[in-house]
């Protein structure tokens, strides 16, 4: 049996019309609006962070925690993120078990490939993934996949009273 193949048409001369040529900037209705789609997410506080290697312990990673007062914190293995580890995954894989995994690496509990946000994505991109996947805590990475922070609750509230007020 041959194989049919569609032929494909030419468009006609003058039919193709660039849908950005004709682009106009949209109309916000306030700073707030502009900022979250227009700002990049980079603009927003995020730094501090913490990263630790996956061979951290369970006790080590959560002393850090505690010390620090951070509720979250990367896994990363030479600047790429590997896994997070959370508050809720404290309470859901820790808790009930620590005695027996406290000296277990961290990459045994961490929450592995957490979504992230680029650094040139815009705010309302983060806020949206934040709200959509249920995280409290987001990792932001540049263009080569590097980790150069997070963003979490306060950062966002910080950034949007910035915008409002």
């Amino acid at each position: 049996m041959a194989e049919q193949r569609r032929k494909r048409r030419s468009a006609p001369p003058g039919d193709f019309s660039d849908p950005l040529s004709n682009y106009e900037q949209p109309d916000y209705a306030d700073d707030l609006e502009r900022a979250l789609t227009e700002d990049q997410v980079s603009e927003l506080q995020h730094q501090p962070f913490m990263a630790v290697p996956p061979s951290t312990t369970v006790e080590q990673a959560l002393r850090i925690m505690a010390d620090l007062d951070i509720a979250c914190m990367m896994i990363a293995e030479h600047d790429r993120l590997v896994g997070i580890l959370s508050e809720r995954d404290v309470v859901n894989k820790i808790l009930d078990t620590y005695r027996k995994i406290k000296d277990h690496p961290v990459s045994e509990v961490m929450t592995p490939d957490p979504v992230t946000v680029h650094e040139t994505e815009s705010p309302a991109k983060a806020l949206n993934l934040m709200a959509v996947g249920g995280f409290r805590h987001i990792p932001l990475l540049d263009v080569d996949e590097k980790i150069v922070g997070i963003l979490g609750p306060r950062r966002v509230t910080a950034y949007l009273q910035e915008r409002v007020g």
